[in-house]
C-alpha cells in the first residue's frame, strides 16, 4: 500500500519518470548492501556511495536472476533478499578488488 505510492513525477527530454517509495526503499537497501560489502572485503569501489549502490544493484540482479541462488531462511525485506544481496555485492566487490589490484598495488605511498 504505502510502497506504490509515487513520490516525484516529471517529464525530462520528452520521457515521463516516477519514482515511488518502494524504488526508494530498494536504493536505501542497495546502499546499506553495497557497503557492508565493502567493509567485510576491506576495499572500496569507486565513486563512493554510488559504486556501492551500484555493486548492490547488479549483485542483487545476479543472485536473483542469473545464479539463483535458493538460501532457506534469507530475509527478504521490501521483495529484496538480504543474504543473497550482500553475497552478490561482496562477489562483486572482491571481483573489482582481483581486477584492478595490480594498478593499485603497484603504488608506492606519498611521504
Amino acid at each position: 500500500m504505502f510502497a506504490d505510492t509515487v513520490i516525484l513525477t516529471g517529464n525530462i527530454l520528452g520521457y515521463h519518470f516516477a519514482v515511488t517509495l518502494s524504488q526508494l526503499i530498494y536504493l536505501a537497501i542497495a546502499a546499506i548492501v553495497g557497503i557492508v560489502a565493502e567493509f567485510i572485503v576491506g576495499w572500496r569501489l569507486p565513486l563512493g556511495v554510488i559504486g556501492a549502490i551500484i555493486a548492490a544493484l547488479v549483485g542483487i540482479w545476479l543472485t536473483t536472476s542469473v545464479f539463483i541462488l535458493n538460501i532457506p531462511g534469507d530475509v527478504v525485506f521490501y521483495g529484496v533478499p538480504l543474504i543473497r544481496a550482500l553475497i552478490g555485492a561482496i562477489i562483486l566487490v572482491a571481483l573489482w578488488h582481483l581486477i584492478t589490484y595490480r594498478s593499485w598495488g603497484r603504488r608506492r605511498r606519498y611521504v
